[in-house]
């Protein structure tokens, strides 16, 4: 699952800290494999800025869980930065680190440039993730700078995109993708399929493996999911207004009249492949989307105003997304 430290109106960042620590505990309990925090700066509502530290602070709060960057946006830091805080990590909770890694910067345009004091940075992502996956290697004899900690971690790393590039990269690399489709998903398909096809084995990956991203809103009826999908599509409609400081609100009984046309639109475009509904609905969604694009694992993100309805939503998907990728793999058995 993907967790940003949402704050909610009326809240507190501290209050989104501890609830991303007691959802992190809840989900672990309930199965899941992953707790990745993304880097995102300047944005009131959103709290994972120090992405790193957050991470430190879930691992150390749970017990099997992976916890991980989705993710670190690699053109704001030094390669040896990110290697040493994740060979850090790594080292205080083996076996349980992703460092997943993205080139947008994760911002407004003003605060971009406070970030990268080189704007250009962006540009020499590929040879910025060549360089940290060298630093998370063994060292050798007369290596001049290393990562310490950090040289020998060889922590998992992921390539992340809302676009083919990161696909293609991936591939060229021989690197795990996974695809932004909670607010990007137009290209979905396309950068899997060019992933897939382009792929190049290496001494990190043997053979391709895809994620994607996505939101879901599970409820006991198809009602209150489509009840609760309000606050979020009220979020992402302040984004396409342009409004920095969106936070979570509450939901309400109908968006007519909260957007124009234009803005239902763009809105609706980028929650294209939001799951949203009761128990026997999200389990048929799960299982159309894993058909359709036969990723090898689903990553899902879950962003309601009330706690107790988020967390009864990720019991609810765990319980279809086990079934419907039950039934997928019988069927590609037959």
């Amino acid at each position: 699952m993907l967790d940003l430290a949402p704050v909610r109106a009326g809240g507190t960042i501290a209050e989104s800290f501890a609830a991303t620590l007691s959802l992190a505990r809840h989900t672990e309990q309930l199965g899941y494999r992953r707790f990745w925090l993304a880097e995102h700066h300047n944005m009131a509502g959103i709290a994972s800025a120090a992405t790193a530290v957050l991470i430190g602070y879930v691992a150390g709060g749970t017990s099997r869980i992976r916890v991980g960057s989705g993710g670190v946006m690699l053109p704001n830091h030094a390669p040896l930065v990110i290697a040493e805080q994740f060979g850090t990590l790594e080292t205080l909770y083996p076996g349980r680190i992703d460092l997943g890694l993205g080139r947008a910067p994760g911002t407004d345009g003003a605060t971009f440039r406070a970030l990268r004091r080189q704007p250009e940075s962006a540009d020499d992502f590929p040879d910025q993730v060549l360089e940290l996956l060298a630093l998370l290697e063994p060292a050798v004899p007369g290596q001049v700078v290393r990562a310490i900690p950090g040289a020998g971690t060889q922590v998992p790393v992921w390539l992340l995109g809302s676009s083919t590039f990161s696909a293609q990269l991936a591939a060229h690399l021989g690197l795990p993708f996974a695809f932004a489709a909670h607010f990007a998903p137009r290209q979905l398909r396309e950068a899997i399929r060019l992933y897939r096809n382009r792929f190049q084995p290496s001494r990190w990956l043997a053979e391709p493996y895809a994620m994607a991203c996505i939101p879901v809103v599970a409820a006991d009826t198809d009602e209150e999911a489509a009840f609760l999908m309000t606050s979020l599509q009220l979020r992402f409609l302040e984004i396409v207004r342009g409004t920095k400081d969106s936070f979570i609100g509450l939901p309400v009984e109908s968006m007519a009249g909260r957007w124009n046309e234009q803005e239902q639109l763009h809105t609706e475009t980028m929650l294209a492949e939001a799951i949203i509904g009761g128990p026997a609905t999200v389990e048929r969604k799960f299982a159309e989307f894993l058909n359709r694009t036969a990723v090898d694992e689903l990553m899902i993100n879950c962003n309601v105003y009330d706690r107790a309805a988020q967390l009864r939503s990720y019991e609810i998907a765990a319980a279809a997304i086990e079934t419907a990728g039950a039934a997928e793999k019988t069927a590609a058995q037959v």
